[in-house]
């Protein structure tokens, strides 16, 4: 079974931007900038937004943390992004996602910039993935497409399922299938037989949060599976799907740790860095 290491592929892509980024830096008199907004002290955020400020560093990208308390206001938290929205020197914002209990992350995240919103959640750039026009795309599906083509695994004609319906996973990775030519068909927890469906899939993609969800007797042999899921168990931290099953059926597939998560990472650079040209060459 190939492993697509998703680790070695986004130190490839870091590498390319860190040329870019120098190149891009040199020719406007300054770095592309991201700010993360991280409200409350959730530690599983607290390390992802510490991975980003690494990643950043690594390839020249000027990343500042914005932290705020927990029980901060509705309308604090607003004028904050406002504020970011109107400075010229960030090209990226990014909201940490969940909140804490009581703040509305739709309306913080419909007040963003779109040409800012290097997370691809805004209604604007959703709305242009599914018209197929030029957006800043979410990381997670974007990440794993890059993947995907840095392997030479092509969808096209190929009959793929997305287990999963999120707005941050499955329906804009549907959506890019889409665009590659796949036949898509997006499984949830009320689809009947979903045994039936994922066996005779070609690409089986899992973003599900249930720890070894996908078992090898549900796939197709030769099949690709993409396991976006990541949980923490007592044994660590495991995927949607039974790796260790899996590895006499599937052909390609991505280990949890080290698949699909540092493609998201890679990912939120290329967007920023795009986010930045866009607002240079516009000025």
């Amino acid at each position: 079974m190939l492993i697509l290491d998703g680790k070695m592929t986004a130190a490839t892509i870091r590498g390319e931007l860190r040329g870019q980024a120098a190149a891009l830096r040199a020719r406007h008199g300054r770095a592309p900038g991201l700010v993360v907004i991280l409200v409350g002290d959730n530690p599983a955020s607290q390390i992802y937004v510490r991975n980003k400020e690494r990643a950043c560093e690594d390839v020249g990208i000027a990343s500042r943390c914005i932290r705020l308390p927990a029980d901060i206001p509705q309308a604090q938290l607003e004028d904050t992004i406002l504020i970011l929205n109107r400075d010229p020197d960030i090209d990226g914002i990014l909201l940490q996602l969940p909140l804490p209990k009581g703040l509305d992350s739709q309306r913080c995240l419909e007040l963003i910039d779109p040409s800012k919103d290097v997370d691809g959640f805004h209604p604007m750039n959703m709305g242009r993935l599914t018209l197929g026009l030029p957006c800043l795309r979410s990381c997670t599906p974007a990440g794993i497409m890059s993947l995907l083509a840095r392997y030479d695994l092509n969808v096209a004609g190929k009959k793929v399922v997305v287990i999963g319906r999120s707005n941050i996973v499955g329906k804009p990775l549907a959506l890019m299938l889409l665009q590659k030519n796949a036949t898509v068909t997006i499984c949830h927890s009320k689809t009947n037989d979903l045994r039936s469906e994922v066996s005779g899939a070609d690409f089986v993609f899992a973003a599900v949060g249930i720890p070894k969800f996908v078992t090898a007797d549900m796939v197709k042999p030769g099949a690709v599976v993409i396991d976006v899921g990541i949980n923490r168990t007592e044994r660590g931290l495991v995927g949607d799907c039974d790796f260790a099953g899996l590895q006499g059926v599937a052909s390609a597939m991505t280990p949890v740790p080290g698949g699909v998560g540092p493609m998201t990472i890679a990912q939120l650079l290329v967007n920023t860095l795009d986010a930045y040209v866009e607002h240079v060459s516009g000025c």
